[in-house]
């Protein structure tokens, strides 16, 4: 018609006709409406078990060659201790022959400590023989007492039990005591290998990490990984030398509280105090509780108890003021991970893996720590 407009026509982009309009999703894709503590706890679930894996297949390689293991153990232990006592002497002396000093003294000082305790042990042994009796009677005494009101003739049958049972497995009792003797051969040996290797990791122990970090690892891990293995020797080192301290400690007023006791046998059950604390949280009670069956067959009830009340007074110092105090440069684990790993390590090895347990995982804890707060 005259005086309309003419009709134009709009034609969309080839790109705006060819695809939809895509509809939002309110909730989102599938993934990402699941729980989200679910997904979570689901994430943090493959990880600890991938980590468990790997903590089981390490510990199963060390079993494999435990002797090594624990040798190699030993020495670094060794080099944490003397280290600093050798770059002392390497200020005025040749690095061997402070290497030399630091190792030959201190063997003579171990060497010296059993010679004394034997010592003790063999010149108290008839009057320990005579205690013991007389102490084992009136333990018999107590026990006929109430509450436990056991009579001579119960008694007697268990005195009687205990000589068939070890007269009817004497074979066993001796093939145990040859395979001890094995044992024994094998102490030697990895001691020996302890000794040999902890010679070169105070000497050159240093370098030794240095070949190993050029060689092993690619030039761009290299910054970090150092980082780690020196966080990692920090930790070891400081957790070994603290807990000598504490042992050292431990034994010190456990031999002093002995000795006024007048307890039998008071300076191997310090020595054994000494080296049962290496074991945090068990080895302690486990050697108190043997002074204190000594204390009841050699001095009586009373002074049972009073070794009993010194194992409650020694646990709580050692674990609210000695490791606190004396732990702060290492890495400081919740007393329930301690409790874990100890009970996880004497599982999987036994009393070895008691003790390497929380330095382990002292050592573990601070390589990702390290790891972890690397630059990228």
């Amino acid at each position: 018609m005259l005086g309309s407009r003419p009709a134009y026509s709009v034609r969309l982009p080839a790109s705006a006709r060819s695809e939809p309009v895509a509809r939002s999703e309110p909730d989102g894709p599938v993934a990402a409406r699941t729980v989200p503590w679910l997904r979570v706890a689901a994430a943090y679930a493959w990880r600890l078990i991938l980590v468990g894996i790997v903590v089981y297949g390490v510990f199963s390689i060390l079993g494999r060659f435990q002797l090594i293991a624990v040798a190699v153990f030993l020495a670094l232990v060794v080099t944490s201790v003397l280290r600093p006592l050798t770059d002392l002497l390497d200020r005025v002396l040749p690095r061997p022959l402070s290497v030399a000093i630091a190792l030959v003294g201190s063997l003579l000082l171990l060497l010296g400590l059993l010679a004394l305790v034997g010592n003790a042990v063999a010149g108290e042994s008839s009057r320990l023989a005579g205690e013991f009796r007389g102490g084992i009677h009136r333990i018999e005494l107590w026990l006929q007492r109430p509450p436990f009101r056991l009579s001579s003739g119960r008694l007697a049958d268990l005195q009687r039990q205990v000589t068939d049972y070890i007269s009817g497995h004497r074979a066993s009792l001796l093939s145990s005591a040859l395979s001890g003797l094995g044992r024994v051969v094998e102490l030697i040996t990895g001691g020996a290998l302890a000794l040999f290797t902890s010679v070169f990791f105070i000497h050159s122990g240093e370098r030794m990490w240095s070949w190993a970090r050029d060689e092993l690892l690619p030039s761009g891990a290299r910054p970090a990984w150092d980082r780690a293995g020196r966080a990692a020797w920090r930790t070891f080192a400081g957790y070994t030398r603290g807990i000598i301290i504490v042992a050292a400690t431990n034994a010190v007023l456990v031999g002093v509280a002995l000795f006024i006791l007048q307890v039998p046998l008071a300076l191997p059950l310090t020595l054994l105090e000494f080296f049962a604390a290496f074991v945090p949280l068990v080895g302690s009670p486990v050697a108190l509780g043997v002074a204190t069956v000594v204390a009841l067959a050699g001095r009586g009830p009373l002074t049972a108890a009073a070794v009993l009340v010194l194992i409650v007074v020694i646990g709580q110092l050692e674990g609210h003021v000695l490791h606190p105090l004396v732990m702060s440069w290492a890495v400081r684990l919740h007393p329930l991970v301690v409790a874990v790993s100890v009970i996880a390590g004497s599982i999987v090895a036994g009393v070895i893996g008691a003790v390497v347990a929380v330095p382990f995982i002292s050592v573990v804890w601070a390589v990702l720590r390290a790891l972890r707060g690397a630059p990228p």
